[in-house]
């Protein structure tokens, strides 16, 4: 069974960083693509960042410039860093691994961007 464990979520300022991981169970974590999600009250869910197994990326034309999705295959890590965040960005963001059209889900983690 796939276990997707999201960290570093919190509250910060407008203008402010944060620094998202998610650690996923199993051995073989590099053939994988993984995404960050988001979904605000009241929200559909939204990619927010995508990276391939080959660590090409993409992102919500929201976050461009912004965020950077990266992975650490030795830990098998993904991360999301977060820069000059906007009171928009809050929601609870979700980690994702794709395995051939099977999509796994962590437990999320909250982001508020508040003053």
């Amino acid at each position: 069974q796939v276990q997707l464990v999201e960290s570093g979520g919190g509250l910060v300022q407008p203008g402010g960083s944060l620094r998202l991981s998610c650690v996923a169970s199993g051995r073989i974590f590099s053939i994988y693509g993984m995404g960050w999600y988001r979904q605000a009250p009241g929200k559909q869910r939204e990619l927010v960042a995508g990276i391939t197994s080959s660590s090409s990326t993409k992102y919500a034309d929201s976050v461009k410039g912004r965020f950077t999705i990266s992975r650490d295959n030795a830990k098998n890590t993904v991360y999301l860093q977060m820069n000059s965040l906007k009171t928009e960005d809050t929601a609870v963001y979700y980690c994702n691994q794709d395995r051939s059209g099977r999509l796994y889900w962590g437990q999320g983690t909250q982001v508020t961007v508040s003053s």
